[in-house]
């Protein structure tokens, strides 16, 4: 499974054991307590991802990562033409799904949208994951999907598997492993780096689009040691706080839409068409 992890290239179709690792990864029914299980039950590539994930989410690479990807400037495509670059890639780091990322988008929206959720926000529901297509410029998957958390201050044990940190070489920083870091007390999120990936990526990519509570959403929704366990609420600031509510009301539907029923794409495009040019322009950069 480090094999997976570690590759530049998801898609590869010489990597060995890939029809191996779809298989049995999604399965329709399961239940709220089957989900996010980060322990001895999850498979091992969810585990040798993260190693690869705290061992190399660096300040300096952080900093690359925002100045090569954030200015957008890997050309124009529409939100269906983002969506369909994904349909090949599966996440390395969850447990819960093998379904493509289009029916995951899908499932995700459907289900916000059974619950007359504003369009707006089935409209980000639908977009979320697009950041992953970061994989498909060559990125390895550790780089782009997985929980996020604040780099250049102390890292919090509520950051899933914290034991893999010992092996990043911020570690031997003593500004980094203090609370604040780089940081100043209550600068607001905006003002901090997170562990480079797609939330940030699809953030900036939307952020002229979609409203605040949306953006939200968008960029912390794989933050979990802040909207679950209540970390780093210490570089928080007030508008953040406003709109933690938001992430839990999305979250939701990102976790535990993904034991309902495949979307049918045929039957739902057309409401999406109409969604997506209320929202959106024709193509965005990317």
């Amino acid at each position: 499974m480090s094999q997976l992890a570690a590759t530049s290239n998801p898609l590869d179709p010489e990597m060995e054991q890939w029809d191996e690792f779809l298989q049995g990864r999604y399965r329709e029914g399961k239940t709220e307590e089957e989900f996010r299980q980060y322990d001895a039950t999850a498979t091992p590539g969810v585990a040798e991802f993260y190693r690869l994930n705290h061992e190399n989410q660096t300040v300096s690479y952080v900093l690359a990562k925002e100045k090569e990807y954030f200015g957008l400037t890997r050309g124009q495509k529409s939100i269906w033409q983002a969506a369909d670059f994904l349909n090949t890639l599966v996440d390395d780091s969850d447990p819960d799904t093998d379904l493509t990322q289009l029916e995951h988008l899908l499932q995700t929206s459907e289900a916000m949208r059974r619950d007359n959720r504003p369009r707006w926000m089935v409209a980000t529901g639908f977009v979320h994951d697009l950041g992953k297509v970061l994989c498909l410029y060559g990125e390895p998957q550790w780089g782009v999907v997985g929980d996020t958390f604040p780099v250049g201050c102390a890292w919090s044990k509520d950051i899933v598997f914290p034991e893999y940190f010992a092996q990043n070489p911020d570690l031997h920083n003593p500004l980094y492993q203090t609370k604040y870091g780089i940081y100043e007390p209550n600068c607001g999120l905006d003002a901090v780096h997170m562990s480079f990936g797609h939330d940030g990526y699809i953030y900036e990519a939307m952020k002229n689009y979609l409203p605040t509570s949306a953006l939200y959403m968008l960029r912390y929704h794989s933050f979990y040691p802040w909207h679950k366990h209540g970390a780093y609420t210490h570089l928080t600031n007030e508008q953040d706080q406003q709109n933690l509510h938001w992430i839990h009301e999305f979250n939701q539907y990102d976790l535990y839409s993904k034991g309902h029923t495949k979307p049918n794409l045929a039957e739902l495009k057309p409401y999406y068409d109409d969604l997506f040019a209320e929202f959106f322009p024709t193509t965005l950069a990317w």
